[in-house]
């Protein structure tokens, strides 16, 4: 081998070799506080969902659309063999509207362009409540999550956790093991049409850690969805 290549050439493998010893550490094996949060956090969403499982609530939804308050609706839930909560609705279908065939015509077409909003208004809630351990282990592996204690709780405060430009903020008690509060900025179809998410965490008398109050609110839409689940029951031969 010529003697010039055989130096250019070792002295490039040196190069890549101090390159190497200088490059940065995955977040996670930098920051071992980091990783002993997130395994508590996963650990206890993996085992509140098995004790959710168990049960049966009732979910009540009610919406505020450009400051009138429409009637609640209630659903009877419940988590199904897939791990998807499946839902029941409770009470009478809705009143036909009234008045002539046009404008029934108008106010059925409003209904359904609302009704199918908030399919995907719940479809997006559900992408982060409760939060996935997959998703939760993806942004750690991405370095996507900071930690940001406050007091006795653990603020993990995740960005781009379902898609671009969203930002989570996981609120974690580690004495109790249980996730206190979730707050998301995130957004529906474009980044101009910005919703937040406001989620209030509860606890059953046997521990078991629910998501209490979940306050939507969809500023470009100027609709404000405000759900509540309540009624916890042990379904039956659990």
């Amino acid at each position: 081998m010529n003697r010039n290549l055989a130096i250019t050439i070792g002295t490039g493998l040196l190069l890549l070799g101090a390159l190497g010893l200088t490059a940065p550490l995955p977040s996670f094996a930098q920051n071992p506080a980091l990783q002993e949060k997130m395994a508590a956090v996963k650990q206890s969403l993996a085992e509140n969902k098995q004790k959710l499982s168990q049960y049966q609530w009732i979910e009540t939804t009610q919406l505020t659309l450009n400051g009138d308050q429409k009637p609640a609706t209630q659903d009877m839930c419940q988590y199904g063999p897939d791990g998807k909560v499946l839902k029941t609705a409770l009470g009478p279908p809705p009143e036909p509207p009234s008045g002539g065939r046009m404008k029934q015509r108008v106010i059925a077409k409003k209904k359904e362009e609302m009704k199918d909003y908030m399919g995907d208004v719940k479809g997006l809630i559900a992408m982060y409540v409760p939060p996935d351990p997959q998703r939760i282990e993806m942004a750690h592996q991405a370095g996507k999550i900071s930690l940001n204690p406050a007091g006795g709780i653990v603020n993990l405060v995740f960005s781009d956790f379902v898609q671009p430009g969203d930002q989570m903020v996981l609120s974690f008690d580690p004495t109790a093991k249980r996730v206190v509060s979730l707050s998301v900025n995130t957004y529906m179809g474009e980044a101009k049409d910005k919703v937040t998410l406001q989620v209030q965490m509860g606890s059953l008398p046997d521990g078991t850690n629910f998501t209490q109050q979940t306050v939507l609110d969809a500023s470009a839409k100027k609709l404000q969805a405000t759900t509540t689940n309540s009624n916890y029951q042990r379904r039956g031969g659990l």
